[in-house]
């Protein structure tokens, strides 16, 4: 018994579906001929209860007796109850209605058996496994075993899980030893920074002007590898730092946001305007990462804006939208897709901007669970920044 269901689950999925069909379609034709029989059976049972009239001649011998009990000639049945005759038109249409019920039954337990026996269960770990996989949970593994089509896609998906997991170790590993790497890396040079540090302010003593010119050009460059330094461990810390939520008054925040980037706006000649479309009063944020990327995009705006920059707010999709876009040139179409990588940078000049701006904007929006979005405008361009708000 056990080798034959090895065998019927090992089948594929038409020919299962045919084998069920067909032995569902068999059942159904024994039942409609074992039905038409019962009826045929009862309704010459009734009819047996009623002798049959008419003129009866019987055989008789020479003496005149009369031999056996005769026949009838023209012989008909007796009247009816009307009971009997309901009884007997039910049974004759009993046969005629069962077949295509049977049909349809029989078809509805072949579907029903089909799904349960061959589909229900690599569905359910199919599911479950797409389900841990959106979680990025790879711990588990896909336990079906059959040759079907639905077995050959668990082992497909169970070999992807596999390579997925083992992308993801390497990935970490990866990522770990890159943060170690760049931690190492600015911590060491420090100390020769240091040192050159001293050195450039005794060759700034010197009577010699070219010396002179020539330490300014080292102080110049020195302060741009400290600049560079720290955005190292800056990036690093925020890389793993997490959202601490926490219930803020929605609108007196969003005029502190709004009344630091005038500020900045005025110290760049560039007019700033608002809209705010936000009319609950309160949500659960981390301020300090909205503060944070409002900053960045404000001051990434005013120096790409030729006059004026827009600062929007609303809320949708449980979050709280934040808006940037400003008059400007707008992005390059062939470097937009780059424009929030680390270090990247459309400006010659790095001794300030090294083109984390952008890239921090991104990580604080994605580990507050949101996104950030880079679009150009018929005139300027708009960066949004979207922030998943925690319940209250």
């Amino acid at each position: 018994m056990d080798q034959v269901k090895r065998s019927v689950r090992s089948l594929s999925l038409r020919k299962s579906l045919v084998l069920y069909v067909s032995v569902f379609a068999m059942l159904a034709l024994a039942l409609s001929v074992a039905t038409a029989f019962l009826c045929n059976k009862m309704i010459d049972a009734i009819r047996a209860s009623y002798p049959l009239t008419g003129e009866r001649y019987y055989l008789t011998n020479e003496q005149g007796e009369q031999l056996g009990d005769g026949t009838y000639i023209d012989s008909a049945p007796a009247a009816y109850t009307e009971s009997d005759k309901r009884a007997i038109d039910v049974l004759s249409f009993l046969p005629v209605a069962a077949a295509p019920l049977y049909s349809a039954l029989c078809i509805l337990a072949a579907a029903l058996s089909f799904y349960k026996n061959k589909l229900k269960i690599p569905l359910a770990a199919l599911r479950e496994a797409s389900e841990k996989i959106s979680q990025n949970d790879l711990d588990f593994s896909i336990e079906y075993h059959s040759k079907d089509e639905l077995g050959q896609l668990c082992k497909s998906f169970e070999i992807m899980r596999a390579t997925l997991a083992g992308n993801f170790s390497e990935m970490w590993r990866q990522v770990e030893e890159r943060k170690q790497l760049n931690a190492a890396f600015a911590h060491d040079l420090r100390t020769p920074l240091t040192v050159l540090k001293g050195y450039d302010e005794m060759l700034k003593a010197s009577d010699s002007p070219a010396t002179r010119e020539t330490a300014a050009t080292m102080e110049k460059h020195i302060s741009r590898m400290e600049t560079y330094i720290n955005s190292m461990s800056r990036l690093r810390r925020l890389e793993d730092t997490q959202p601490e939520y926490r219930t803020v008054l929605l609108q007196p925040f969003l005029s502190s946001l709004y009344e630091s980037a005038e500020i900045v706006c005025k110290q760049g000649e560039k007019t700033l305007y608002l809209q705010n479309h936000v009319s609950v009063s309160q949500v659960s944020i981390d301020p300090e990462f909205v503060s944070q990327v409002s900053s960045n995009l404000i001051a990434n705006a005013v120096r790409y804006a030729n006059h004026t920059i827009t600062l929007s707010f609303e809320l949708h999709d449980n979050g709280l939208q934040l808006s940037v876009s400003d008059d400007g040139k707008g992005f390059d179409k062939n470097i937009m897709h780059k424009a929030a990588s680390p270090y990247f940078t459309e400006e010659t000049d790095r001794s300030e901007h090294f083109g984390l701006g952008l890239y921090i904007c991104r990580l604080l929006c994605e580990h507050h669970g949101g996104c950030l979005q880079i679009e150009n405008l018929p005139q300027g361009a708009r960066v949004t920044a979207f922030f998943k708000t925690s319940p209250l």
